[in-house]
């Protein structure tokens, strides 16, 4: 709410009466301040009463990519199905997509009713819906991503990284299960990934979290430490992986919070997009 400065004056005598300003002594004195009290102390009512309302308004924001090139995603996993369903529909009215991340299960089908008329893609591996107006065309950008896991456990949220950097455009190549348990496994994937221009790579692990560090060790591009939430006992849970990460004596890395596939996809493909772009300008 954007209030005149008067009224401003007056919200804090509101909130704070025992405290008020000399300013605000003066001002009380003046002709009309019991009315302007009485429109305040409406408008307070109304901001709580609507607050405790059990409909919750929600505000999606389908000009985010368009704007700073990263669209919003709504965060499934603590939302009820009404919020992510109104959600999705006020995305898919402004930009034709709406990608929703951490579904639960039992949201798949109602995802499915609601949208009968849309393309409804379920992502099982990365644990992801994304929906499309019939009209919807997916850009290409020229980005190039690669995103590598060390183990099979941390598929899951490296498959949410690679859905990220798709829908933002890239052409994005999966490398999966070479972790350092078995360092022989990534040496050839790696060089074919490099071979074919890369431009930012993705690398999820959990348990000691090391493979980041080794591929940043490696390769000329920047690498998105993506630590998981796979591990035994003390520093389990991405601890260990995160603090090992964060301590790389590897320059070129980056660290992105445990298990934000979000946060590491969208940071990947902001860096490939815009490569890609000046490929195509030195191409002109």
């Amino acid at each position: 709410m954007n209030y005149e400065p008067d009224e401003q004056l007056e919200l804090l005598n509101l909130l704070y009466p025992g405290e008020p300003s000399n300013q605000l002594k003066h001002d009380n004195e003046r002709e009309g301040n019991f009315q302007l009290s009485s429109i305040v102390e409406q408008k307070l009512q109304n901001s709580k009463s609507h607050a405790s309302s059990s409909d919750i308004e929600t505000r999606p924001d389908p000009g985010r990519e368009q704007r700073k090139g990263t669209p919003e995603v709504i965060f499934g996993e603590s939302k009820d199905v009404a919020q992510i369903i109104a959600m999705a529909q006020g995305l898919l009215k402004g930009s034709g997509r709406a990608i929703i991340s951490r579904v639960r299960p039992e949201a798949i089908v109602p995802l499915h009713e609601a949208f009968q008329a849309y393309t409804v893609s379920v992502r099982e591996a990365a644990r992801a819906v994304v929906i499309y107006r019939p009209d919807y065309v997916r850009r290409r950008t020229g980005g190039l991503v690669g995103v590598i896991s060390a183990g099979t456990s941390d598929i899951p949220v490296a498959a949410e990284a690679a859905l990220i950097a798709e829908e933002m455009g890239c052409q994005v190549t999966c490398i999966y299960d070479v972790g350092v348990a078995g360092l022989h496994r990534l040496v050839e994937p790696l060089r074919d990934l490099l071979s074919n221009g890369v431009d930012a790579i993705v690398v999820a692990a959990g348990m000691d979290g090391a493979l980041p560090s080794v591929v940043a060790g490696l390769v000329p591009v920047p690498v998105i430490g993506l630590p998981t939430s796979i591990g035994y006992g003390l520093g389990g849970k991405g601890i260990a992986a995160l603090l090992s990460m964060l301590q790389t004596c590897a320059p070129g890395l980056s660290v992105v919070n445990i298990d934000n596939g979000v946060g590491a996809g969208t940071t990947a493909a902001l860096i490939a997009n815009r490569v890609a772009q000046a490929r195509e300008h030195q191409l002109q």
